[in-house]
């Protein structure tokens, strides 16, 4: 992976950086509606969707960004859609929603079909060459996918039992078939991937409610564990200019969410994991101080931590002099050196959005990249 020095942008994470999802635009979500109707094809909505990403990607590039997404307009969910397209992965009706607060999802998800392997016919593998053909030069294009420990949780490996003789054989072809996802997204010319991940704050927090249940901490420690595991085991030996990243993800659906708490009880796993950064939400009192950043950049020079100190939730724009404050503060924990800032998530994990404007969208972007050239010379 990649060697993120301290004197250059040309690697990333970058100073301002982009999440991922971005906001359907109208005309998307009418074509999507559309084709359920039979009114169009499937070919006229890929053009819509190739019209709609060229337009924000060349938006992202107007504004400043280094690095660009295509707001992943060709999923519904920020998880479910890449999951499903994996080898030995199908969709069921979980037959309940996320339990966010103030909202319910779409009760979709993924279960164990078979055994899980590298899909060379992955459906993202198609929207990402479309990606970096309309990406400018000097610009990356940034690729995102859930993380592997997604697997652990709602039910989706309860049958491991039927496909493989030990837990630790599905284990090792999970990290296997995203290691192998990875290299091909290289091969296609993807030099920047980031996994997204549910994972730690739904740990935090049930580690931080079963405290006094020994029983229930090692359930949930045996989790931490096996992410740790799984996501090192995928990241050996990958090349040397590719930068993989993970964003630690507290939910996020129509501006709602679905975990609360500090860092602080995960916060020496999230020390081990051997990513380039970490994007990490921080926009308000739910995820707790700065402090366990200490643990978590675990002085590694290479590593970049990302502040997610500007909310995608609201449109309400913080203050430029509060977020400068406020990475100052983190600065106690980590060199400015290996800080960079981002919104807290992106503003679309799901195909609904956050409650807000895409004019509201554009502007908390432009905030995150004009307090960082305000706090960073390079």
């Amino acid at each position: 992976m990649s060697e993120n020095t301290n004197s250059t942008l040309t690697k990333a994470p970058f100073r301002a950086d982009i999440v991922g999802s971005l906001l359907r635009p109208q005309a998307l979500k009418q074509a999507h509606t559309q084709l359920a109707a039979g009114e169009i094809t499937d070919e006229q909505l890929l053009d819509i969707q190739h019209r709609e990403i060229k337009r924000v990607v060349d938006e992202q590039v107007k504004l400043g960004l280094k690095d660009v997404t295509d707001g992943e307009f060709s999923r519904s969910w920020w998880h479910l859609d890449f999951l499903w397209g994996l080898t030995g992965a199908g969709q069921y009706d979980y037959h309940e929603s996320y339990k966010f607060h103030g909202s319910q999802t779409r009760t979709d998800n993924v279960e164990l079909i078979g055994k899980i392997a590298f899909n060379p016919d992955h459906p993202f593998f198609e929207a990402f060459r479309y990606l970096k053909s309309i990406t400018p030069e000097g610009i990356i294009p940034k690729q995102t996918i859930p993380s592997p420990s997604l697997f652990f949780r709602d039910n989706r490996s309860d049958n491991w039992h039927q496909f493989y003789e030990t837990w630790d054989d599905y284990l090792t072809d999970l990290a296997a078939a995203y290691h192998q996802t990875i290299l091909h997204f290289y091969e296609l010319g993807a030099r920047y991937v980031q996994l997204d991940d549910t994972t730690w704050a739904y740990l935090i927090s049930q580690l931080d409610a079963a405290k006094n249940q020994p029983d229930e901490q090692a359930k949930y420690t045996k989790i931490a564990e096996d992410s740790v595991r799984v996501i090192n085991d995928l990241l050996k030996d990958l090349p040397e200019d590719l930068t993989v990243t993970t964003h630690i993800c507290r939910g996020n659906f129509k501006s709602t969410y679905l975990f609360s708490g500090g860092y602080d009880s995960v916060a020496d796993y999230l020390g081990q994991l051997n990513y380039d950064g970490l994007f990490l939400e921080y926009d308000n009192d739910r995820s707790g101080t700065f402090k366990p950043l200490t643990k978590i950049w675990h002085n590694d020079s290479h590593k970049r931590i990302v502040l997610g100190i500007v909310t995608s939730k609201f449109p309400e724009l913080e203050s430029q002099q509060s977020l400068v404050d406020r990475i100052k503060n983190a600065e106690q924990y980590v060199p400015l050196a290996n800080l960079a800032i981002s919104t807290q998530c992106g503003f679309a994990s799901t195909e609904e959005g956050n409650k807000l404007t895409e004019a509201q969208q554009w502007d908390k972007l432009r905030l995150v990249i004009s307090t960082a050239k305000a706090v960073w010379q390079d």
